[in-house]
């Protein structure tokens, strides 16, 4: 009998990105798999997807917009908000699921190879479905406050991309830490929190003291969402600077990623 012995590479150079595009069709299934549970035996199915950041939203102009006053650039506070909190979902729920995807399917990581990385990419991938849905909601609202969009729009997807890419290079990483040490998973919900508040998705970045502004440029998702309000409220400028730190943080991060995990992964079967 003829047998296949099949040996992780440990070369911090192979990323293993051929790999990944060899099993692209496994990635989409894994994707579609975890959409359908994810709604699976709920009575408002993808209605969370919506009520989620409008509870947020509300919660949000009251306590900001009327309470604090603060600014929104002539923009309807809830728009202002449900703009932000659109790509922040996006973002908060990608980091979440993946940081616990590998331990959520430790039956499959000891029965099978593929490349592991597909998982908490698959998580990832999963939460456009809900920021479809939420934005049509958030169009709802454009065309009630008379807000109408511009050729900016079409810079959406690039944002997007941007978040979800900001929320797989972090949560690769807490996802290979969590196999090994669960306390992760009690440290994902503080940092998403507080990840919540160093990103100006209640209020205007331009309450950030200039002394600040580099540091927080730091952030990817600073950029994100102001770049969602850009293109889709017509705030100005476009915040370039900070959306090439963020881009360029968000590359570091995934790579340096990329290299954990593949250093890491196989000892993942023996310790989920």
């Amino acid at each position: 009998m003829k047998s296949t012995v099949i040996r992780a590479d440990r070369s911090w150079r192979d990323l293993g990105l051929a790999e990944i595009w060899e099993y692209r069709e496994l990635l989409y299934f894994l994707t579609w798999r975890d959409v359908k549970v994810k709604y699976k035996q709920t009575h408002l199915g993808v209605a969370w997807a919506v009520l989620q950041p409008t509870l947020s939203m509300v919660v949000f102009s009251v306590v900001f917009g009327r309470v604090a006053g603060l600014p929104s650039h002539g923009i309807p506070y809830p728009l202002f908000t449900y703009a932000a909190l659109l790509p922040w979902q996006l973002f908060a729920n990608a980091l979440t699921q993946s940081s616990n995807s590998l331990v959520n399917n430790q039956s499959l990581l000891t029965k099978v190879y593929f490349p592991r990385v597909l998982i908490p990419a698959a998580t990832v991938l999963g939460g456009v479905v809900d920021f479809v849905v939420a934005l049509s909601l958030l169009i709802a609202m454009m065309l009630y406050y008379g807000v109408y969009p511009t050729p900016r729009v079409l810079l959406l997807p690039l944002f997007a991309a941007l978040a979800l890419s900001a929320a797989l290079s972090i949560g690769i990483w807490l996802s290979a830490l969590n196999v090994r040490y669960r306390d992760v998973r009690y440290t994902v919900p503080f940092l998403t929190q507080f990840w919540l508040f160093a990103s100006p998705v209640a209020y205007s970045s331009a309450v950030v003291p200039e002394r600040f502004r580099t540091l927080y440029a730091l952030n990817p998702m600073a950029a994100v969402v102001d770049g969602f309000r850009w293109a889709l409220l017509g705030t100005d400028p476009l915040p370039l600077g900070p959306l090439l730190v963020g881009a360029l943080v968000t590359a570091t991060a995934l790579v340096g990623g990329l290299v954990f995990f593949r250093q890491t992964e196989t000892t993942f079967a023996d310790v989920v």
